[in-house]
């Protein structure tokens, strides 16, 4: 005895962007996942984690930095003077660009970054540590 089938349902409508300006993104202080919100949201709950993260104020100007701990990437209000991972709780400073330079490692020429006034920086590929000003 055959079995009818049933007709294949309708496929979803093709995905269509928002309209530009109508929504944000952030990074969720919990999970660190993406979030859209629409634009005027004063908080975001995280469907995957829970968590509730606050929106910065509209026009605030964010950056961002690999924390040093978990190299997770960490966004920031620009201008905050450090920043602590959700995940590991490493403290990273958040220098501007203009408060670090840029050294040669003395041993294997890994290109190094490091806070400008420093003495020496201790190269993370390697261990090995150069000095700052001999030989740059």
């Amino acid at each position: 005895m055959p079995v009818p089938l049933a007709p294949y349902p309708t496929p979803p409508p093709p995905f269509t962007p928002p309209a530009t300006g109508s929504e944000s993104q952030l990074v969720c202080s919990g999970c660190r996942n993406l979030l859209l919100y629409p634009i005027g949201a004063t908080s975001v709950c995280c469907a995957v984690c829970n968590s509730v993260t606050a929106v910065p104020p509209p026009g605030t100007e964010m950056a961002q930095l690999v924390c040093g701990g978990c190299h997770t990437l960490l966004m920031y209000i620009r201008g905050a003077a450090s920043v602590q991972c959700s995940c590991c709780h490493t403290i990273n400073l958040a220098l501007e660009g203009n408060q670090v330079a840029h050294v040669n490692c003395g041993s294997c020429r890994m290109l190094l970054m490091y806070p400008y006034g420093a003495r020496s920086v201790k190269c993370a590929v390697c261990q090995f540590i150069t000095a700052i000003g001999v030989s740059t």
